[in-house]
């Protein structure tokens, strides 16, 4: 299907320019060409190409993608590419920085061992302190957190599965 639908793709050059990252095409213009099902899946798939065309900077596997399409459709898809790829680049990570508009400043971390508790006489248990400067919206906002073995584990766990998904991102 998405093969089909590159191949009208010539009929729209001149909005393709605003599939991605400005405000898609009123479906609306052309409603006469595609259906609402074929539409959708044409923004869809345009979107999800630039992403992959960016994120790879335009390499083999995003060529393959298009293999499918004339040699014609493809020279036009990936001149849109090129002309906007920074500016693509820019949409999708000011898209991951609006999640939060907190950053991290500064952070620290002491080790403390808990011998006893009101509840407990003799606990033994090793806690991290960890204290994090977060700034957001321009204030500077003190975090403190104070977590056993298993729920650093945790964090740790969260922590590196994050990383794993912005690396992918980039």
């Amino acid at each position: 299907m998405f093969v089909c639908l590159l191949h009208r793709l010539k009929t729209c050059q001149t909005r393709i320019l605003t599939v991605f990252p400005c405000e898609p095409p009123h479906r609306g213009d052309y409603s006469a060409t595609w259906s609402l099902q074929e539409w959708l899946q044409l923004l869809d798939s345009l979107t999800a190409l630039f992403r992959l065309a960016v994120v790879n900077n335009i390499s083999d596997e995003v060529l393959s993608q298009l293999s499918d399409v004339s040699s014609s459709q493809a020279e036009v898809v990936l001149s849109v590419l090129r002309a906007r790829e920074e500016e693509i680049r820019c949409a999708l990570l000011d898209r991951t920085n609006s999640i939060s508009s907190a950053t991290l400043q500064d952070f620290d971390w002491q080790l403390k061992l808990a011998l006893s508790s009101d509840k407990i006489s003799s606990l033994h248990t090793p806690l991290l302190s960890l204290s994090l400067d977060v700034r957001e919206n321009g204030a500077l906002r003190p975090v403190t957190l104070e977590m056993n073995r298993d729920e650093l584990g945790m964090l740790i766990s969260s922590l590196e599965s994050a990383n794993k998904v912005v690396l992918q991102l980039k």
